[in-house]
């Protein structure tokens, strides 16, 4: 209710303050939204949606994830223009400032509530908000996120493998959803110069998450139940207790790795058969298996675009020091399951 409140009074402020920015829709993403939160609603993402119609992108490094971004020929998106870089890239860097600088001013007047803007985070795609909820802040990463109306690039090609799981029609469906990129600097360039953009697949993610069945009925009030989300989470929550413990070692890793072990787990064991809700154990330690093969060869491909490593092998060191703290875990019955 809180995050609902401060949101609701920062969209229509923004849209008046620049005219830039005058199209922004809320899209709420992330694990509160896709129901498999764990711990405390105490963590929100909000992308900040706008609408363009069409970009020339181009890849930016070998991963086919991030991207710069140029304008075609006479623009619709005028108003956009004055965020272009001297080279004629939009700049991410210059639309956060902006975007940073109107959403500083507008919390100033917000009533009732105390929120404050956090100081940021190098090279993080987000503006993030805190707000004053006694005993324990909230905090909320707002994301810039622009929608554009034109087909995935080529590094899409091969992946979202979901045929045999989803189906070959909800697989079109997906593919001929809007195109998402975040503000996102991407760290292997030499000269970060703030104008890159990486893809994003949090709406269809969401949308995988929340319809997750090779049954149309799977988890549905009157359908079978499985523990698909009963999975995520026990993952999830065993990153996060040992991120807790070992801050340093583990920096690398976020619960995007999980997530995605997930979908490629949900792939491998397409029907709701394979993750019977009583069969939470098994299925559990199937998938962990998977994950922990991926740490040890140092190999999670992007679920959406496969030529994407997220587990690559200069984190060597940090892929089998989280691989022995889990297979620590796993042989001694989860002893941090239960603290």
């Amino acid at each position: 209710g809180l995050v609902n409140q401060v949101v609701s009074q920062l969209i229509p402020a923004i849209r008046s303050k620049d005219d830039g920015f005058g199209s922004v829709e809320r899209l709420g993403a992330g694990s509160y939204y896709e129901h498999v939160k764990i711990s405390e609603p105490n963590e929100f993402d909000i992308m900040l949606v706008m609408p363009v119609t069409r970009l020339q992108l181009d890849e930016s490094d070998a991963t086919g994830a991030y991207y710069y971004l140029t304008f075609k020929r006479n623009p619709k998106e005028k108003h956009l223009l004055k965020f272009l870089d001297e080279d004629g890239k939009l700049s991410a860097l210059k639309m956060l400032q902006a975007l940073r600088e109107i959403i500083k001013q507008e919390v100033k007047n917000i009533k009732n509530v105390e929120v404050t803007v956090k100081r940021k985070k190098a090279g993080s795609p987000a503006i993030t908000l805190q707000i004053k909820n006694p005993p324990a802040d909230i905090s909320v990463d707002i994301i810039l996120t622009l929608e554009v109306q034109q087909s995935w690039p080529p590094s899409t090609r091969d992946g979202l493998k979901i045929e045999q799981w989803l189906g070959r029609k909800v697989r079109g469906d997906f593919r001929n959803k809007s195109l998402y990129l975040v503000a996102k600097q991407n760290k292997k360039e030499k000269v970060p110069r703030g104008n890159t953009w990486r893809l994003s697949f949090s709406h269809i993610e969401k949308a995988m998450l929340n319809n997750h069945g090779s049954s149309k009925t799977c988890c549905e009030a009157d359908g079978p139940k499985c523990c698909r989300k009963g999975c995520l989470k026990l993952l999830k929550y065993l990153l996060e207790q040992l991120k807790m413990k070992h801050t340093k070692e583990l920096e690398k890793f976020c619960s995007y790795h999980v997530k995605t072990a997930f979908f490629h787990s949900c792939v491998t064991w397409p029907d709701d058969t394979d993750w019977h809700w009583g069969d939470l154990e098994h299925c559990f330690q199937r998938y962990l298996g998977y994950f922990l093969d991926c740490l040890q060869k140092s190999q999670l491909p992007h679920f959406f675009i496969p030529q994407y490593n997220l587990l690559s092998l200069e984190d060597k060191a940090s892929n089998d020091f989280l691989s022995r703290q889990i297979n620590k875990q796993l042989n001694n019955g989860f002893p941090i399951f239960q603290e």
